[in-house]
């Protein structure tokens, strides 16, 4: 470990290890991502493993089987649930589903009321269902999937974007810098509410676009205070060094400045992560998210606003969305005071 960080960095990485409510939230959320992307072998409704006539089916990441395959008469995806009634009294044939035997599109009518439909561990719906008779818990959890991935990707592509524009503008300065200036200030008046608004009437709405908007709008904030730390590194002693050996001005910005400044890109990430999680929840809430029926806990949380007599509908979600907004909060925390220039800094 030690060949790959610097010794101020190992100094951070053990002081942040040692702030145990940050630490221990972490964990937490990287087992809810590591959960998330792991999805399709909990909470799905194709069968983990199929075992017929001999043979044994993984239907889960494979092609499409259909069900005559099992000998059930008909030619569409196999009903998993159904086969493994039909199985259970044929002796060494058997299917193993997941925990969660449900996706997040498919709709329930079986039960005797209409949906919304409260908990019940005989059917395997174990938050209940919708409106529509969709498990709540497959859609937590392929919604959690769905705004996480926004939240990193819009993250890295604005903190690319305004990283390297603001480490420009500091360095370069005179009129490269006044005109970006201007440029902020004028495109930060944009209302970024009627952009979507008017995108999404004019298009069908979908994952890329939203980055892309949010893209096109969250690369200012990192860009003013890359800029400003950019200003107060580039007087140091080790710059004018770089500059007297010949370096040019990207080494001396990339290999130079930016491992002393991106303290403040670790420290403003978690907080942007929560921006970007509450941004897409708020719009999905508002009707101007993503397109049904993609899982979307600003969906689910407008369900359960309009079904006030379905508790465990808003209850799940509001638990979900406090969970994983205080978890990123207190790493947040954690960050800031162990990456704290004060504690330690590193020059070059």
């Amino acid at each position: 470990m030690a060949s790959f960080f610097s010794a101020p960095t190992l100094k951070k990485l053990r002081r942040f290890r040692g702030i145990r409510r940050g630490y221990y939230a972490f964990c937490l959320f990287m087992l809810m991502v590591l959960l998330a992307l792991l999805a399709e072998l909990w909470v799905n409704n194709r069968a983990l493993l199929v075992k017929y006539e001999g043979q044994l089916y993984f239907p889960t990441y494979g092609a499409v089987i259909t069900g005559d395959t099992f000998g059930l008469g008909y030619q569409y995806e196999t009903d998993y649930r159904e086969l493994k009634r039909r199985l259970s009294e044929q002796p060494g044939n058997w299917v193993l589903l997941p925990p969660v035997p449900w996706s997040p599109y498919e709709q329930d009518y079986s039960a005797d009321s209409f949906p919304p439909n409260a908990p019940s561990l005989e059917s395997r719906h174990f938050l209940g269902t919708d409106s529509s008779g969709r498990d709540i818990l497959a859609r937590l959890v392929y919604g959690f999937r769905t705004a996480v991935g926004f939240a990193f990707i819009a993250l890295t592509a604005s903190y690319a974007i305004g990283v390297m524009l603001g480490c420009l503008m500091g360095f370069v300065g005179g009129k490269f810098d006044l005109l970006f200036q201007r440029f902020i200030e004028i495109w930060s008046q944009v209302p970024f509410l009627y952009v979507i608004m008017i995108l999404v009437s004019l298009t069908q709405p979908n994952f890329m676009l939203f980055v892309g908007i949010n893209v096109l709008f969250g690369w200012m904030g990192i860009t003013w205070y890359m800029r400003t730390l950019t200003y107060k590194e580039k007087a140091r002693d080790y710059v004018l060094a770089a500059r007297a050996l010949g370096a040019g001005t990207w080494r001396i910005i990339v290999h130079h400045i930016l491992p002393n400044t991106l303290m403040m890109v670790v420290t403003l990430a978690p907080f942007t992560v929560v921006a970007n999680i509450s941004l897409l929840t708020a719009l999905d809430y508002l009707g101007f998210g993503l397109a049904p029926p993609t899982p979307s806990w600003g969906e689910l949380l407008r369900q359960g606003v309009n079904n006030l007599d379905a508790p465990w509908i808003v209850g799940s979600v509001v638990v979900a969305v406090s969970l994983v907004l205080i978890t990123v909060s207190f790493i947040g925390e954690a960050i800031r005071e162990a990456f704290d220039p004060k504690h330690f800094s590193r020059y070059e």
